[in-house]
């Protein structure tokens, strides 16, 4: 870099919840970082599989309401592939006057608080996850949701290439070696498991990741910048603004094979996502 990098005066940092978040000021993320800030963070992937970036923008991926974008369910980001995002940043554009808010939740926190028998049994399981699950037509129909025209062009090209991956229930976080659970929307079976138990034993430990107590809420303000372990957590994008505008710019780093308790990684099924890494 050329310019003078941007540097901080004062920094702040302000706990959010008990388990999950925290608020840091006094950071210009505007202006040019510092080459060992931007190492700090990664090299960036490209916008997910089967999305499309704005042009002359290959890293950069738009969650733009009026183009039927949005995200209002449990899920970790890019689970469908076998190397989903290590972090993820996400920047507030427009911003609706109520509503629009995103919640996080810890999943270290929630393999923590699961009984011990449940905890046993969670290390070896391992489950399919897809993109062309939650997100197909009969789902979102199921749930009565309206779907719009900017909304199915944005589904269609969303399950334009469908992916398989096999992921570990439980993965062993590669910096800190913590465990945490591997579900969200995009799950979809787990194996050795006919369809019943298998959707009720997903529910059941999802709803550990999702109790109050793991979770935080954060309130937009046009400007913020969110950064989260993708990791370590799951989020949601609350659909409460109607017909208001909403939009942020999503940029992700990419993530290493996740790997079991058992040592063993996540195995690709389905579909060839090598080109999703291209920022590397």
């Amino acid at each position: 870099m050329t310019d003078t990098p941007t540097t901080a005066t004062s920094v702040g940092v302000a706990p959010l919840a008990g388990n999950i978040g925290a608020e840091i000021t006094g950071v210009d993320t505007g202006g040019l970082l510092t080459d060992e800030a931007v190492t700090r963070v990664g090299c960036p992937s490209v916008s997910g599989p089967s999305l499309e970036s704005p042009p002359g923008q290959p890293l950069l991926e738009e969650i733009d309401s009026h183009k039927g974008g949005r995200a209002n369910y449990w899920h970790t980001d890019v689970t469908f592939v076998d190397r989903p995002p290590a972090v993820t940043l996400l920047h507030a554009v427009v911003i609706p006057p109520v509503g629009g808010d995103t919640l996080w939740a810890n999943t270290v926190t929630a393999y923590q608080s699961l009984p011990a028998e449940l905890r046993d049994l969670t290390d070896r399981l391992r489950i399919v996850h897809t993109n062309d699950h939650d997100y197909d037509y009969a789902s979102l129909y199921g749930r009565g949701e309206r779907v719009d025209a900017a909304r199915a062009a944005q589904l269609e090209q969303f399950v334009s290439t469908v992916y398989h991956t096999e992921h570990p229930a439980v993965r062993v976080h590669p910096e800190t070696s913590e465990r945490a659970l591997l579900l969200g929307g995009f799950a979809q079976a787990v194996l050795g498991f006919s369809p019943d138990p298998s959707r009720d034993l997903i529910r059941l430990l999802q709803d550990y990741i999702t109790r109050p107590e793991n979770t935080v809420r954060w309130r937009w303000r046009e400007g913020d910048l969110a950064i989260w372990d993708n990791r370590a957590t799951q989020h949601y994008a609350i659909f409460d603004y109607q017909g208001a505008h909403r939009r942020g710019e999503r940029v992700t780093v990419a993530g290493p094979v996740p790997v079991g308790v058992d040592g063993r990684p996540s195995v690709a099924l389905r579909g060839d996502a090598s080109a999703y890494y291209a920022g590397e």
